[in-house]
């Protein structure tokens, strides 16, 4: 009997997702990392034309969905840079955080007894563009928003979701070039988006208003 639904994911680009059985098994899922209205979008210097989302895992906890990226993808992690217990408000850059081709994980709790008002990471990111995923702990809510990416036309640029849990936030952030996928809280929950920022724009900055404590994990992805 059905008691709720969710959905698969909450961001901006994906759509037609399948599954399969694998042959140890593990239940996968696959998606299409666009959707109808930028259908028509694509780099003007790729021959390619669409793409396909990291493989998933699902799984079921408490009656909720999780999905995980395969784990396969793990073996491809290189050159981990590690940054612990990094207290600051404002405008944050770490040594060693960036890049297009990048698997990083994320974790981020108040520092100290007070709330902080809102945590942004901003990725594909130079002095023009950036993409962007903030949250507002007081609403509970996750936003990605690639309104600055270098879009050429009118098209959906923002989606929310509501999270669970307002004490400590874990995020893996999965770049691919021209994509983004978020897994929130152990996945949780994902957001899927694509950007045709141009390349060159490999920066990845962190804002805080108000101060926040974030371990921060990254990995080059080969």
């Amino acid at each position: 009997m059905e008691e709720g639904y969710q959905a698969v994911d909450y961001g901006i680009d994906f759509y037609a997702t399948q599954t399969l059985l694998a042959p140890d098994g593990r239940r996968i899922m696959i998606g299409w990392m666009q959707n109808w209205d930028t259908c028509g979008i694509r780099t003007p210097k790729q021959k390619w034309f669409g793409q396909m989302s990291l493989p998933r895992e699902l799984s079921v906890r408490n009656g909720r969905l999780y999905r995980a990226p395969i784990r396969e993808l793990e073996d491809m992690r290189r050159n981990p840079v590690v940054h612990k217990g990094i207290s600051f408000e404002g405008l944050k850059d770490l040594e060693g955080i960036n890049g297009r081709k990048v698997d990083m994980e994320i974790v981020v709790r108040p520092s100290g007894n007070e709330m902080y008002h809102k945590f942004a990471v901003r990725f594909a990111k130079n002095e023009q563009y950036q993409t962007s995923l903030s949250f507002r702990p007081h609403e509970s809510i996750l936003k990605i928003d690639r309104k600055f990416s270098g879009s050429r036309r009118g098209i959906i640029h923002q989606r929310r979701c509501k999270v669970h849990g307002k004490e400590e936030l874990k995020l893996r952030l999965i770049l691919d070039r021209y994509s983004a996928e978020i897994f929130i809280n152990d996945g949780e929950q994902v957001m899927t988006t694509t950007m045709y920022t141009e390349l060159a724009a490999d920066g990845i900055s962190f804002f805080a208003d108000g101060m926040v404590c974030m371990d921060v994990v990254k990995y080059e992805l080969c």
